[in-house]
């Protein structure tokens, strides 16, 4: 992917911006540990297993999502930059050393007064891509139900 600025990569991205109503080591620290991040993480009814997470660079974090259909979805994310607690870049793809419809993935903690401003940024190699995973997967919905489930994780937790 050699050009991702923002004005040319519109066709090719997912992107969504939430406040949450905590502060930003702590939604680092839940987006980051597996004993966490699996009580929330993905859409309305799938449930996951956490078989590694190393968050840190060149680490990966794999996992096997359960859609409430009962079907798996194996996941793979190997993680390119950690900044504790303000920046995630990633790889996102199925369980394989080589998916070749993996996405690149931003996500940014901004500290916003005592809550925390998530942004997510999902960018595919192709509109095409794109387009599919939304289409296949709803990857709009999911997104925003899973930045819920995360909204009302923190507000249990706290």
């Amino acid at each position: 992917m050699a050009n991702t600025n923002a004005a040319s990569t519109a066709d090719r991205e997912i992107a969504t911006t939430r406040l949450l109503n905590a502060p930003r080591e702590l939604v680092f620290k839940v987006w980051t540990d597996p004993e966490q991040v699996v009580k929330w993480w993905g859409p309305n009814g799938f449930t996951n297993t956490i078989y590694e997470m190393d968050v840190r660079p060149g680490g990966v974090w794999r996992f096997m999502m359960h859609g409430p259909d009962g079907k798996d979805y194996p996941n793979r994310v190997t993680y390119l930059e950690v900044v504790p607690p303000e920046k995630l870049v990633f790889l996102h793809g199925a369980d394989s050393e080589e998916d070749p419809n993996r996405f690149h993935v931003t996500v940014l903690f901004k500290e916003k007064r005592g809550q925390t401003e998530i942004s997510m940024r999902m960018l595919f190699d192709t509109p095409e891509e794109r387009n599919r995973v939304v289409e296949q997967y709803h990857a709009l919905e999911g997104q925003q139900q899973t930045m819920t489930k995360l909204a009302e994780y923190l507000e249990l937790i706290q």
